[in-house]
C-alpha cells in the first residue's frame, strides 16, 4: 500500500515512521528543506537558535512512539530533566521559580506570596492531576468525540469528574479560587498561551498544563528541532522515503476518494491513502486543492489563536540573572490580551526568553555570546515594519527594566505574524490553529478521518491540539486510522461531527 504524506511537522513524521514500521511504502513530500515544521531552527551569526517550540513535556508520547516502532528514544534524543521548570519576574525585582520538585515550588510560593498562596497551589496541583485523569484515556489518547461520545465514555460514574474539570468556567475565573495573589494568577493563566489562547477567554480545563510539567520538563540536546530530525531519522530507516524542497499544489481525488498528490511542478505522485499534515486552515481554503476543501471548516478571523512576534538572538548577557525558561510578565494582563484580541500588538507585552545554552548548573561564561529566543504573543494578522520595530523595542526595554543587559554579537533575527503565514500558509499567521476559546472549541478540531475516503488529517489544527506531545499525538491517531482501515476493521467513510492542550511556539 502506497501512502504520501504531505508535510514533515512532527504530526507528519510519527505518521510516517509508525505507517512504514507496518511495512506500508511511505513517502514524504516536504516543501522545506528539513523536517520539523514550527519545530525549526534560524541561523544567527553562525549559531542555531531554535525559533519554534523550546519545551519538552509529556515524554511518554514519544518513549511509547518509538517503542512501539522498536526504538528506544533515549538513544536517539539527548533528554536532561530540568531542575528548574521556569524563572518568573515581574517588576520592582520581584522573582519566582517552579522547580521539578513540587515541595521546592511550595516553599518559593509561600516566601513569594504567604502560606496560603502555598496552600491554593496545593489545591490547584491536585484539581489539575483530576482534570488530566479525566481526559487523558478519552480525550488525549483516543480520536477524537463529540461532547455525546466523552460523556458516554465517560460513564456514569465519570460524569462527576467531566463536571469538575470545569468546561464552562474560564481558566482566569478559576485561578481566582485558588490564587488572591494576580501575580500568581498570571503565571498560571500563561497557560493558556501555551495553545495560542487567552487565559480570560480558555475553560479551566486547561490546568491540567500544570499536572503535565509536573510530571517532568526535559531539555532536549540540539534543541526540540533535533527531536524532530530523530524522528524522520528513524522514519528513515523504517523505509519512509523524504523528498525535501518539494511544494504540493494538489492532494488529487478521483471517484470519490484519494488517490494522490499533485506537486507543484506538475508531477502526480500516486498514493492509496494520503496524510494531511497541513493547517486545516490551509485545506479549507482550498490551498489543497478544490475536491478536498470541503473535509475542514474555515476559521473565522475572530477564532484564530494567537501568533507571535520573536527575536533570535546570539548575545553576551549581564544582569537578571536567566535561567533556561524566563518570563518577564506585563504589569496588567487584561490589558495586555484586551490589545491583542482588538488586533494590536500590546503596550506592555509578557515576554518569554529560553536562554538555550543554559542547562543545568553550567551556563555560559560572562563575556560568551547566548543564543537567546524572546517571544511575545500578537494577534494573528500583519504587521507594518514600524509596528514591528516599536514592538522590538517595547521588548528590549521591558527586559532592560528588569535588569536584562543583552550586547549583540550578531544580527538578530525577527519574525512577526506574516512571516509566519509565509512559512504555513493559509494560517494567516496563527500558530495553534483555533483558539481554545469556549468549551466547544476543543471539539471543532476535525479528527483523524475525513468525509473523503482515503484521505487522513494529522498536525496541531487537528484532534487532539496543539503542542509538540498532542501533535504528535495526531500522527500516531492518524496512523493507526488508516491502518485499521487498511485491515477493514472500520469503514474510514464513517462521518464525525465536529471537535489543545499544552504546547506550542517556544512553551511546553
Amino acid at each position: 500500500m502506497k501512502v504520501v504524506v504531505v508535510g514533515a511537522g512532527i504530526g507528519g513524521l510519527v505518521a510516517a515512521l509508525r505507517l512504514a514500521h507496518a511495512g506500508l511504502d511511505v513517502t514524504v513530500l516536504e516543501q522545506a528543506a528539513r523536517p520539523g515544521g514550527k519545530m525549526r531552527s534560524v541561523a544567527v551569526g553562525g549559531s542555531a537558535v531554535e525559533a519554534g517550540p523550546t519545551v519538552f513535556t509529556m515524554r511518554w508520547v514519544f518513549e511509547e512512539i518509538f517503542s512501539e516502532c522498536g526504538a528506544d528514544l533515549a538513544a536517539h534524543v539527548g533528554l536532561e530533566p530540568a531542575v528548574i521548570l521556569a524563572r518568573h519576574a515581574w517588576g520592582r525585582g520581584e522573582r519566582l521559580d517552579l522547580f521539578a520538585d513540587p515541595e521546592a515550588s511550595e516553599a518559593a510560593i509561600a516566601a513569594f506570596a504567604g502560606s496560603a498562596a502555598r496552600d491554593g497551589y496545593r489545591r490547584f496541583r491536585a484539581r489539575a492531576a483530576e482534570v488530566y485523569a479525566t481526559l487523558e484515556g478519552p480525550f488525549i489518547r483516543g480520536e477524537r468525540p463529540s461532547p455525546i461520545d466523552l460523556t458516554r465514555r465517560a460513564g456514569l460514574s465519570g460524569l462527576g469528574d467531566l463536571w469538575r474539570i470545569q468546561p464552562f468556567t474560564t481558566l482566569w475565573s478559576a485561578l481566582g479560587t485558588y490564587f488572591p495573589d494576580l501575580r500568581l494568577r498570571q503565571l498560571f493563566g500563561r497557560y493558556a498561551t501555551y495553545c495560542g489562547s487567552s487565559p480570560f477567554a480558555a475553560p479551566a480545563t486547561l490546568m491540567l498544563v500544570a499536572h503535565v510539567e509536573a510530571q517532568g520538563v526535559w531539555h532536549v540536546a540540539g534543541g526540540l528541532s533535533r527531536l524532530a530530525g530523530a524522528v524522520a531519522d528513524l522514519a528513515a530507516m523504517r523505509g519512509a522515503r523524504f523528498r525535501y524542497g518539494t511544494p504540493v499544489r494538489a492532494i488529487a481525488v478521483s471517484g470519490g476518494r484519494a488517490v494522490g498528490v499533485d506537486l507543484a511542478d506538475g508531477e502526480r505522485v500516486p498514493a492509496d491513502a494520503v496524510v494531511c499534515n497541513a493547517d486545516v486552515a490551509a485545506l479549507a481554503g482550498g490551498l489543497l486543492g478544490r475536491e478536498a476543501a470541503g473535509v475542514a471548516e474555515p476559521v473565522p478571523e475572530a477564532e484564530r489563536s494567537l501568533s507571535a512576534v520573536t527575536l533570535c538572538l546570539s548575545a553576551r548577557v549581564r544582569g537578571f540573572p536567566l535561567e533556561r525558561h524566563t518570563v518577564f510578565f506585563s504589569a496588567d494582563s487584561a490589558a495586555e490580551f484586551a490589545q491583542i484580541r482588538r488586533g494590536q500588538l500590546p503596550d506592555d507585552p509578557t515576554i518569554y526568553v529560553c536562554a538555550q545554552d543554559r542547562t543545568g548548573p553550567a551556563s555560559p561564561g560572562p563575556d560568551a555570546p547566548e543564543r537567546l529566543l524572546c517571544l511575545v504573543n500578537a494577534p494573528a494578522r500583519p504587521f507594518s515594519p514600524s509596528e514591528i520595530e516599536t514592538c522590538v523595542t517595547t521588548m528590549r526595554r521591558r527586559l532592560g527594566a528588569s535588569g536584562l543587559d543583552l550586547t549583540e554579537a550578531a544580527e538578530p533575527v525577527t519574525t512577526q505574524p506574516a512571516d509566519f503565514a509565509r512559512l504555513f500558509p493559509g494560517t494567516a499567521g496563527a500558530l495553534y490553529g483555533r483558539a481554545s476559546h469556549g468549551w466547544m472549541a476543543s471539539f471543532k478540531r476535525p479528527g483523524a478521518r475525513t468525509k473523503i475516503p482515503g484521505l487522513y488529517l494529522a498536525g496541531g489544527s487537528v484532534h487532539p491540539g496543539p503542542g509538540v506531545p498532542m501533535a504528535a499525538q495526531s500522527g500516531r491517531i492518524a496512523a493507526d486510522s488508516l491502518l485499521r482501515d487498511r485491515s477493514g476493521a472500520r469503514a474510514s467513510t464513517r462521518g464525525w461531527t465536529a471537535t489543545a492542550t499544552s504546547g506550542g511556539t517556544s512553551m511546553p
